[in-house]
């Protein structure tokens, strides 16, 4: 289980895949690197795994893509502060996201 998130929120998460026909899917968590720039907003988890996420991520670049829990348990930003939960998030559509980022 990642650190980041507990079993009820990763039960709570839309299985890989089924939000791909969405026009406008619900971002449900939001991940972020409190020393440094970076974001993840969480729209799928693989139930097969438990590990594989799809979602939006701003960093460098702002896109779509995959990324999985365990690595980022492991990242460390510039003053060595682990990535976290945005505890007081809550799930929007992703235009509106993108419409925050721009």
């Amino acid at each position: 289980m990642s650190k980041l998130l507990n079993e009820e929120l990763l039960s709570a998460l839309p299985d890989l895949y089924t939000q791909e026909n969405a026009t406008d899917p619900l971002c449900h968590i939001k991940l972020f690197t409190p020393d440094s720039n970076w974001t993840w907003y969480i729209i799928e988890l693989s139930k097969s795994d438990g590990d594989t996420c799809f979602g939006y991520v701003q960093g460098l670049e702002h896109e779509l893509g995959y990324f999985t829990l365990s690595e980022l348990d492991s990242i460390k930003g510039k003053l060595g502060l682990g990535i976290e939960r945005d505890t007081s998030f809550t799930p929007v559509r992703l235009s509106v996201v993108k419409g925050e980022a721009s």
